[in-house]
């Protein structure tokens, strides 16, 4: 229904001209013409109440310039912002990134045109895998099986939980900022992925035993490739492994069968020790027989070649004098025979027992004596 028809004819704030005195949002209604109320009267209406704030109470087209200066003056100032030695700022105009600035006080257009976002780059934040801690204790809730079960290069299933130590890459915060929208989630993501890549490369043998760092720096190593494709603005710092072994189903019989591995190897490394103590002293038996046996034949070579030019020549001789050569031999085989026997010569004309000089042995006790006693002995003896 028009507002003129309806009841009194005034608008919405209240009747309009005579003498209802209804009035308009700006003050006095128009006189009854039905007219359209005046922009320079408004003006002048609100001048008159804002000198009601302003000392002095008249405030010129100057003044009101000046405050809207001093206004505007104001909201410069807030523009000024500080970076703490732990951030970085990200500055924006009119939500579109311009320039990372660092440590120190800074400027940027106050809001709503320009924005500063300080992420904190130095903070080290840690996300669990396979396992969660419990309050401030270091034990480790098992009920994460989804995340830490996975599978080896032979077809095994190991248990693995292990943690991630990250924090914003200074150098990148503005990836941080506008292309990564949930940190937390895609970090753990990319770091359960790389950790079920690498182990599905390896034995579970190696993974329990001798090759966990390797794992796990494989695997820093890809998370970080991952997420500098990602443009995440991460840096991933560490991967420690917590515990890896077998599932709970198997774990006892893995770690018999892990046992008899351990005794296998030590028996065959002490059967080797034995060996290696062994061998070398047959070895060194079997030399020395061969050398002892080499050396006897080359005794007995030279003995029978002696002996064969001995009786060649004895030979050579009988044949020049066959008489002096069998006397000769005769002597020779007396005095070899009954050189080491003990004698008693007969005299069979008439003279009796006559008692044997051992010549031989007296002139060996005179060589072994010194000389001065040897020449009283040959002065005795004459």
């Amino acid at each position: 229904m028009p507002w003129s028809n309806q009841s009194g004819g005034g608008g919405p704030w209240g009747q309009r001209g005579g003498s209802g005195g209804g009035k308009s949002p700006w003050g006095s209604g128009p006189q009854g013409n039905g007219t359209p109320p005046d922009l320079e009267d408004i003006l002048r209406r609100g001048q008159d109440r804002l000198k009601d704030f302003i000392p002095g109470g008249s405030m010129g087209g100057k003044g009101f310039a000046i405050l809207i200066l001093g206004v505007i003056a104001v909201w410069l100032l807030t523009g000024f912002y500080t970076v703490r030695p732990n951030e970085v700022g990200i500055n924006m105009i009119f939500g579109k990134y311009t320039h990372t600035s660092g440590e120190g006080l800074r400027y940027n257009l106050p809001y709503p045109i320009g924005r500063v976002l300080k992420p904190n780059v130095t903070e080290q934040q840690r996300i669990e895998i396979g396992y969660r801690s419990v309050g401030s204790t270091q034990g480790r809730s098992r009920d994460m099986l989804e995340e830490s079960l996975m599978l080896t290069g032979d077809e095994n299933i190991v248990d693995i939980d292990f943690d991630v130590v990250w924090q914003v890459n200074a150098a990148r915060a503005q990836d941080f900022v506008f292309k990564l929208q949930n940190p937390q989630g895609t970090v753990k993501s990319v770091a359960e992925s790389a950790m079920r890549e690498v182990v599905g490369r390896r034995n579970i043998q190696a993974i329990l035993t001798t090759e966990q760092a390797s794992v796990s720096q494989e695997v820093r190593q890809i998370m970080q490739q991952t997420l500098d494709a990602y443009e995440a603005g991460v840096l991933v710092n560490v991967v420690q492994l917590q515990a890896v072994q077998p599932p709970s189903e198997v774990r006892q019989a893995f770690f018999d069968v892990n046992a008899a591995q351990q005794d296998a190897v030590r028996v065959q490394n002490e059967a080797e020790t034995f060996a290696s103590r062994v061998v070398p002293e047959a070895r060194g038996d079997a030399a020395r027989t061969v050398q002892q046996a080499e050396a006897y034949r080359e005794q007995s070579v030279a003995d029978a070649t002696g002996q064969a030019a001995r009786f060649k020549s004895v030979y050579e001789e009988y044949r020049k004098a066959p008489a002096v050569s069998r006397e000769r031999i005769f002597l020779e085989t007396m005095e070899r025979v009954l050189g080491g026997v003990d004698k008693v010569i007969i005299d069979q004309k008439g003279q009796g027992v006559v008692p044997f000089l051992p010549l031989n042995e007296m002139q060996r006790r005179q060589q072994s004596q010194p000389q001065g006693g040897a020449a009283g002995q040959q002065g005795a003896t004459r």
